[in-house]
């Protein structure tokens, strides 16, 4: 019997050691299955000479109700502004946190948010992507469309020109034919085309009553947040119709932004559609950086801004509630969108619907990155559509806001405001 107590001793070590190196393993195991997560990452990034936009599109391997992705530069690039997300860095390392509007992902939900950024040397795609700390499992093949991008993207600018929404303008025309009974009907529209300033209901004006060369009643001229050196005036040597239009001289920088404000012109109702119309002359063309030139004050949306502007060389809206962008800044929502031509008016048109539906012109021609439909499309308007958006417009303001680079001289002039399409 005694003999036999150190072999029991002995397979009982033995069975402590495997439960102990089974333990050790199950908690090697746990370790080796939190050092990668199923999140994906696709980066698509758009270069230029000494500058970018990256497009980055999350996919999340478990539900969550915020997030993190974190990343470090290989070459020593740098976050200008960013949307869709607070991006931050310190040296190479670049920490990214959802917006309030897209931070709770199911699993395998994704997110996009995209920023602008410079680089010397080359622009190499970051690999080391980690989603609340953990390493993600894999990435989805970077692109970079280059300066390729932005070319084909006027190939897409095309679609716009079959939506003959400038060939209503034509049903006018044969309205003089039918004089008889359909005058009554598109008489109201070709009217304000050859006298943009006198129209049937609204807010219309010229400024052809202004007398002095500070805007007056109905506008005055307003500085938000801070003021600097962006004036406004009224000019008497330019103007696309009549003596006068309104001139801005817009200086680089936030806090040297201007605008004339005509409270009132937008009548604040939540059942009607707003349609916005006012011509626009400027002398430099859009930059990379984000810029306004026209905003109106949604009430139902914190009394937050809906803007309208240009990024990335192309005309967008810019939502200033959550900062949301239409297009999307990825090369494909931009080459939606078009350039906002230089030393020429153009008519600028916007249609916004109580239903949260954006329709865009420019001279009577739709621009289809600037629509946002009520569907989300990605790269369009899916980030557009990630928050419930009601507008309420209860003012109008025309001027300059620069958030990086860019100063210009621009002029307005035959400015509507209507809960009817106007025209061009």
């Amino acid at each position: 019997m005694t003999s036999q107590r150190p072999a029991v001793r002995a397979r009982t070590a033995l069975t402590a050691l495997v439960a102990a190196l089974l333990a050790v393993g199950g908690v090697v195991a746990a370790v080796q299955a939190q050092a990668a997560d199923a999140c994906r990452v696709a980066w698509t990034a758009a270069s230029w000479p000494g500058g970018f936009t990256a497009d980055v599109r999350l996919t999340s391997g478990d539900a969550r109700s915020a997030w993190t992705l974190t990343w470090t530069f290989p070459s020593g690039q740098r976050v200008a502004n960013a949307w869709g997300a607070t991006v931050t860095q310190s040296g190479s390392a670049v920490t990214a946190t959802n917006a309030a509007w897209n931070g709770q992902l199911a699993a395998g939900g994704t997110a996009s948010f995209g920023f602008q950024g410079t680089w010397t040397g080359s622009n190499a795609t970051p690999t080391d992507f980690r989603l609340d700390g953990v390493l993600c499992a894999g990435q989805a093949t970077p692109t970079d469309p280059a300066s390729a991008s932005p070319t084909p993207s006027v190939s897409p600018t095309p679609s716009p020109t079959p939506t003959v929404s400038p060939t209503p303008t034509v049903s006018p025309t044969p309205s003089p034919t039918p004089t008889v009974s359909p005058t009554p009907t598109p008489s109201p529209t070709p009217t304000p085309t050859p006298t943009p300033g006198a129209c049937g209901g609204g807010f219309c004006d010229g400024f052809e009553t202004q007398t002095g060369t500070v805007p007056a009643a109905p506008w005055r001229v307003v500085q938000p947040d801070c003021s600097g050196t962006g004036t406004a005036s009224i000019d008497a040597s330019v103007a696309r119709t009549g003596s006068r239009s309104l001139r801005v001289d817009g200086a680089v920088g936030y806090c040297n932004h201007v605008f004339v404000q005509a409270d009132g012109a937008v009548p604040g109702t939540a059942d009607q559609p707003t349609y916005v119309r006012f011509w626009v002359r400027h002398t430099t063309a859009l930059l990379a950086s984000h810029v306004t030139f026209a905003a109106l004050k949604d009430a139902n949306d914190g009394n937050r801004d809906l803007r309208m502007g240009g990024q990335n060389g192309a005309l967008q809206w810019n939502r200033s509630s959550d900062d949301a962008t239409l297009p999307e800044q990825s090369p494909a929502g931009v080459a939606l969108s078009r350039p906002l031509p230089t030393g020429q008016w153009s008519c600028v048109e916007a249609l916004i619907e109580p239903a949260g539906r954006l329709t865009t012109w420019l001279d009577g021609t739709l621009v289809t990155g600037l629509v946002a439909d009520g569907t989300p499309t990605h790269d369009v308007d899916g980030q557009w559509h990630n928050k419930a958006w009601t507008p309420r417009l209860v003012d109008l303001k025309l001027g300059w806001e620069s958030y990086g680079d860019g100063a210009d001289t621009l002029w307005y002039d035959d400015v509507v405001v209507s809960t009817s399409r106007t025209g061009c």
